[in-house]
């Protein structure tokens, strides 16, 4: 079966892979016009673009090639283009941000899992349902963790910086190819299956923890905002 993304580019076809599924621009152009109920209008054109490379650009079709751009592909919208919807339609009410932060590990983690990892890269239903759960649960994370009162917030950034990178950890000191999907596919780029996922890791372990740090910054310089108002 062939991913949503089609099927495993090569080097000389890539440039010419841009996705431009008829159903996919119209959700990403009703998106953009949630830009108008948000007094935040730029964070969620920002949010649609970055949905925009992670799924019309040749990134989407590279994704099925290489495990190490799906992890770019995921981080996407687990990372940018959450936190700007966050950010753009903050919560009214505090939630409970153990309970978001659980529910967006275990969704990541569970994605990951090869059984599921496999399915949702061979079946279209499942590829977008992997899509929706992640930015889902994420955009929840986020909000709840703005919502948090400073040191919370800080936390639980602090927790998923750490849980993202021990599953980059683990990819990366994985010895044994892990994905059928990827059995054949990155070995036109001129990569090995396992250097390929290690690649994966290390992207998810390094650059993957930087915007929770930023989080971090971001809920501090509130706090801080905040204390010198009412000073």
């Amino acid at each position: 079966m062939t991913s949503y993304c089609g099927a495993p580019p090569d080097p000389v076809e890539l440039m010419s892979r841009w996705n431009l599924d008829p159903a996919l621009l119209v959700a990403l152009g009703a998106g953009a016009l949630l830009a108008r109920r948000s007094q935040r209008p730029n964070l969620v054109l920002a949010a649609i673009g970055v949905l925009a490379l992670a799924f019309v650009s040749p990134l989407c079709a590279l994704s099925v090639s290489l495990f190490s751009v799906r992890t770019v592909h995921h981080l996407l919208i687990v990372t940018a283009a959450a936190p700007l919807l966050a950010m753009a339609f903050p919560a009214r009410l505090a939630v409970l941000p153990g309970v978001a932060f659980a529910v967006a590990t275990a969704t990541l983690w569970a994605w990951h899992l090869p059984s599921l990892y496999d399915a949702a890269l061979a079946h279209t239903v499942i590829y977008w349902l992997m899509q929706a759960t992640l930015l889902a649960s994420a955009f929840w994370f986020w909000q709840a963790m703005f919502a948090a009162p400073p040191v919370t917030g800080a936390l639980f950034a602090t927790l998923g910086m750490a849980q993202m990178g021990m599953l980059g950890a683990l990819l990366t000191f994985a010895t044994t190819p892990l994905y059928a999907t990827h059995v054949a596919t990155t070995l036109p780029w001129g990569l090995e299956q396992v250097a390929d996922q290690q690649i994966a890791g290390l992207i998810m372990w390094v650059p993957g923890i930087i915007p929770y740090a930023l989080a971090v910054a971001v809920i501090a310089r509130r706090a801080w905002v905040k204390a010198a108002t009412a000073a």
